[in-house]
């Protein structure tokens, strides 16, 4: 591209080079050979003036009084009538330009220049036409270059910009060049590569969702099957493949509810729905792991109540909190709900060190752990709160005290009682 501006450039200059120049030499060429016929004419003219003054006054006209009345370079002829002609300066040969005049006296005055004097002018003219033409030939590729550079470059740029996008490197590099067309261009690939930049963080947000949400799932279901495949009794058979196509459901719905959120996180499917049983489900669920620990899970608070979200979502903010004070906490992990204003709580607390004074507003942070650990169970807690409305906060660091609010079922605020469960 570089070449071809270059190229264009430099013939469109030599093209007005050609067209003016060539009528600049002709205009030249006229002008310096009139000028020199209108000097030789106006030298004779003068000359013949001279010599009708000095026969006026009787003077005698010789060669050498007259020579210093015209040009050394020049040759003069004066024919007086009656008189031997009179010659001043060395006769031209070759062409030559000539100028006569005649007197009032009869006498004629011819003046002759050698015209190889004009041709040397004409030569330092064009002399003069041929500099300044390669001067603007120069010109005219230093700018070409210039010119070809300042859009060569930022083609070769954005080019780069649009490999790197191929190559699954989405970042933006927001750089303009000042031409408003390579900007618009350049504009557009950064307003693709943000776009795309999001979607690989959100495919890359969803597999890590999926990966952390799914685990503990799939783990409680390969333990129901191992304790079918450990069995014989029917009944017991019966019941715990009852419990796992109950969990099977579940998974089915935290797929639905991670696809849902990734595609929209305003999304929600809320509903009015039972939060006892939902606890209780979570409280079944978990309790062989505590068990296995050599911890207890027990729940107590206000029964009855009934909440507006997605029941789905609700259980996995809460297994997400249990999860999290199985790894993190010690002692026992309790469960209380309770009714603040026209808002249900679900608070979940164990025995254990607590939150690190550090983290604090951060625990809900991607990445942010405490131990060694991804950092994402509570932030798609979070997230799954807030896509229904509710929110997930923590009330206390020392012990921990996590709670999940969710909004009450509109019939149901003046009929709650206060009515607090025994501890199970």
């Amino acid at each position: 591209m570089r070449r071809r501006l270059i190229n264009s450039t430099l013939a469109v200059v030599l093209v007005v080079i050609a067209v003016f120049g060539v009528s600049l030499v002709i205009v030249e060429t006229r002008t310096i050979s009139n000028s020199a016929q209108e000097s030789v004419e106006y030298e004779a003219a003068r000359l013949v003036s001279i010599v009708d003054s000095r026969l006026l006054g009787g003077d005698r006209i010789t060669a050498k009084v007259l020579a210093e009345q015209i040009d050394e370079t020049r040759y003069a002829r004066i024919e007086i009538p009656g008189r031997a002609p009179v010659e001043i300066g060395t006769h031209p040969t070759g062409g030559v330009i000539r100028g006569t005049a005649t007197g009032e006296e009869g006498e004629t005055v011819t003046v002759e220049e050698a015209r190889s004097t004009i041709t040397r002018e004409v030569g330092r003219t064009l002399l003069i036409i041929g500099a300044v033409a390669l001067l603007a030939v120069i010109a005219a590729v230093l700018l070409a270059v210039r010119q070809a550079n300042k859009l060569a470059s930022p083609l070769t740029d954005l080019a780069e910009t649009a490999e790197r996008l191929g190559s699954g490197d989405p970042r933006p590099r927001h750089k303009r060049y000042g031409v408003p067309e390579l900007d618009r261009v350049a504009d557009v690939l950064d307003s693709s590569a943000e776009r795309i930049a999001r979607m690989l963080t959100a495919e890359r947000r969803l597999a890590a969702d999926a990966s952390h949400q799914l685990r503990t799932p799939l783990t409680a279901l390969s333990m129901r099957l191992e304790e079918i495949t450990a069995t014989d009794d029917p009944d017991t058979v019966k019941e715990e493949a009852m419990i796992a196509l109950t969990q099977v459901e579940r998974l089915t719905d935290v797929v639905e509810r991670l696809l849902t959120n990734a595609r929209d996180p305003r999304t929600g499917s809320a509903v009015a729905f039972d939060l006892d049983e939902v606890v209780k489900q979570q409280i079944e669920e978990w309790r062989p792991a505590y068990r296995s620990a050599g911890r207890a899970i027990v729940c107590s608070g206000r029964q009855g109540m009934r909440a507006v979200g997605t029941p789905g979502a609700v259980a996995q903010v809460l297994a997400a909190l249990i999860e999290n004070s199985l790894m993190h906490g010690g002692g026992t992990v309790a469960l209380r709900t309770r009714v603040t204003g026209n808002q249900s709580v679900i608070e979940v607390t164990d025995e254990g060190p607590g939150v690190p004074a550090d983290l604090g507003a951060r625990i809900f942070e991607r990445t942010i752990s405490g131990r060694n650990s991804t950092g994402i169970g509570l932030a798609v807690a979070r997230d799954l709160a807030e896509a229904d409305g509710g929110r997930l906060e923590l009330l206390q660091q020392q012990p921990p005290v996590f709670a999940l609010f969710l909004s009450r079922e509109a019939g149901t605020r003046k009929a709650q009682k206060d009515q607090d469960r025994p501890v199970r």
